[in-house]
């Protein structure tokens, strides 16, 4: 299985982002998916899970502002930012959580 991650790029303050996540496995409508961030020295982060009936859980920088969702028959995770602030600036990277399996990330900068 492999995590094939998409959608970063340079956006301004206040606006909005989609992340993608294509998984390569059918396996993947059986597992826990997440969204982690990595900022420039500092540690990886969990930003939002979700699991195979749906259930959300967002870290409380997020809560509000982002929105992680699947589509299990495209075998793909998402990560709708809104509201970005300069401090959402990171390497986002996706996660299959119960293999331990991520994707190669992708740049999000926010700035002005």
């Amino acid at each position: 299985v492999q995590l094939q991650a998409s959608g970063g790029g340079l956006v301004q303050p206040g606006g909005s982002l989609r992340l993608s996540c294509a998984a390569s496995g059918s396996i993947f409508n059986r597992k826990t998916m997440a969204w982690y961030r990595q900022a420039p020295g500092k540690q990886r982060e969990l930003v939002a899970s979700i699991s195979t009936g749906s259930t959300t859980n967002y870290a409380g920088s997020v809560k509000g502002r982002f929105t992680i969702s699947r589509d299990n028959a495209k075998r793909t995770v998402y990560l709708q930012m809104n509201s970005l602030k300069l401090e959402d600036t990171a390497v986002y990277y996706c996660n299959m959580v119960e293999l331990g399996l991520w994707g190669q990330g992708t740049q999000v900068t926010v700035s002005s």
